[in-house]
């Protein structure tokens, strides 16, 4: 029996949640009152969207994320829906892209024009004819462009492909019937091959969305699950609901075996829903209660106890709903990990809270920003129906970065290294030497940096060379684990060159001290 530390060292132990100023929040929002169980909201890094109350029909704000403050009240609108609306998603891979659900049984497409929106939007670039009660949750599709599912009060999954020229699509690609109640809650895994549902009748599904067949199905009667939601490349699943006692409660399983759970975390007693969130970047949980102001997060691992509790971040704003900012979005000057938006309705305002690793250095913080699901697609519509799975294309957060996406053939979860310390250089004190021999190691010293410049310049010209490796000696990477061995190397490399110029740097400085000496000390003679 291996024995195993108490405490477990981890980057992410003292995360914590700042609540924005009065001036970066969102006042005088009229938030929907719908009983809905749904977010509400939805956020990307241009726009914030927000379900609110319309006289005669369905509509929902759209928001420029840096217009905050007091809202005008004669803020256009996107208001073609004739019932209320019930869900918003936006495109991942185009942040002026928005689809809505709503009770008159239609999902439609929106375009939101770049010049912002100055009168209420009304005609959809797109309407899904095809449900025939009302539609409750939709979502886009993780790596397949123009693929959008959507789930009503019919019991069914409908696949859409919205990849063609057509105003109104009145037929799905692919009609899921397996399901004998009212859909809660869907979730794709990372490469989007598998669909996971939480039903009314308390069974999580796992399906494969193409087939249309049921892979694997819940038998627990201890959990009684609401909302469902893939990890990342960690193969689990979390569902949040309640136990046999009516207490709340998270769960996980293994995506292979939902015969029994594998670890069962029991959260308090109060009756409203929950909705989890994962950042896969940082193997982070977040878990958010409607009606509650509290925030809890959690860090989950694949070994016992899988679960490992942070901290919480508390508020006595409840919220009614919340939004995720995608991971392209954050501020990595302040590093922040993760930022939700409270639809606090009782004071009509949307409060964005930041998840914060606190770190002294005010430099990019490479080990808490791995690659990140960019804006590119990994396939298009007709790839994905004709049965091709890739992950999704990575970029660097890092500021001013300009390397290519990095394209996942096979996600697997990504590799911690420990980033080493830069080392201090102490002062060295140099032994006493002659004017001559000072002024030509100076030279020296200034010849070797000029020659290493000209060297970089003219590799960074070379026509053959890809990120600093050759790719006739050096294949490129296939895999996400050569790509992060790669990657780490050539920061280990850069590191190790900084260093040796803070060294040369301090060499100089010491040499042209002495040579001032010397000087001084021969004129006054």
């Amino acid at each position: 029996m291996s024995w195993q530390p108490q405490y477990r060292s981890s980057k992410y132990r003292h995360v914590f949640g700042k609540p924005a100023n009065k001036e970066s929040c969102y006042d005088c929002v009229p938030i929907t009152r719908s009983v809905q169980d749904n977010h509400f909201c939805a956020v990307n890094p241009i726009f914030i969207a927000v379900v609110t109350e319309c006289a005669g029909g369905g509509a929902f704000l759209v928001i420029p994320i840096q217009q905050s403050g007091k809202l005008d009240p004669h803020h256009p609108k996107v208001c073609g829906h004739r019932g209320n609306v019930l869900d918003i998603k936006w495109n991942p891979f185009n942040d002026y892209v928005i689809a809505s659900c709503s009770e008159d049984t239609t999902v439609k497409i929106w375009e939101i024009p770049k010049h912002l929106l100055n009168k209420n939007l009304t005609n959809p670039s797109k309407e899904l004819l095809g449900h025939t009660r009302r539609v409750g949750l939709i979502e886009w599709h993780p790596t397949a462009s123009n693929i959008i599912f959507s789930t009503g009060y019919d019991y069914k999954i409908m696949i859409w492909n919205i990849d063609n020229d057509d105003p109104v699509i009145y037929s799905p690609v692919r009609t899921i019937e397996c399901h004998k109640d009212v859909i809660l809650s869907m979730s794709f895994n990372t490469d989007g091959s598998l669909l996971a549902t939480s039903c009314k009748d308390r069974i999580i599904r796992v399906i494969d969305p193409r087939q249309g067949t049921v892979i694997q199905e819940s038998n627990c009667k201890t959990h009684k699950a609401s909302k469902v939601l893939f990890l990342g490349n960690m193969k689990m699943l979390l569902s949040s609901g309640t136990s046999r006692w009516n207490n709340r409660q998270a769960a996980l399983w293994d995506q292979n075996d939902l015969s029994v759970p594998l670890h069962q975390e029991d959260l308090d007693g109060s009756s409203g829903l929950i909705f989890p969130f994962y950042d896969c970047d940082t193997n982070m949980l977040y878990i958010v209660g409607k009606g509650d102001g509290n925030i809890r997060y959690y860090e989950v691992c694949s070994q016992k106890p899988y679960l490992q509790y942070l901290n919480e971040f508390r508020s006595s704003l409840p919220q009614k709903g919340i939004g995720a900012l995608p991971k392209r979005g954050v501020d990595v000057s302040t590093c922040e990990v993760f930022r939700f938006y409270k639809l606090v309705t009782i004071k009509s305002l949307i409060e964005p809270v930041s998840m914060i690793v606190p770190r002294r250095s005010e430099s990019y913080q490479e080990d808490i920003y791995p690659m990140t699901t960019g804006t590119q697609p990994a396939l298009t519509a007709h790839e994905w129906l004709s049965g091709i799975n890739r992950g999704p294309v990575l970029v660097s957060l890092k500021p001013g970065s300009k390397s290519a996406p990095c394209q996942v053939e096979v996600t697997r979860e990504e590799p911690k290294f420990p980033i080493k310390e830069p080392k201090l250089v102490h002062e060295v004190k140099m032994p006493t030497k002659t004017l001559w021999e000072i002024e030509y190691k100076t030279e020296i010293i200034r010849e070797d940096r000029s020659n290493k410049k000209a060297f970089e310049r003219l590799q960074d010209t070379k026509q053959a060379m890809s990120n600093g490796f050759d790719i006739f000696e050096c294949p490129p990477p296939k895999t996400e684990n050569e790509l992060l061995q790669m990657f780490y190397k050539q920061q280990e490399e850069i590191r190790r060159l900084r260093d040796q110029i803070n060294q040369r740097d301090v060499q100089i400085k010491q040499l042209e001290l002495e040579i001032k000496n010397k000087r001084n000390s021969t004129a006054s003679y």
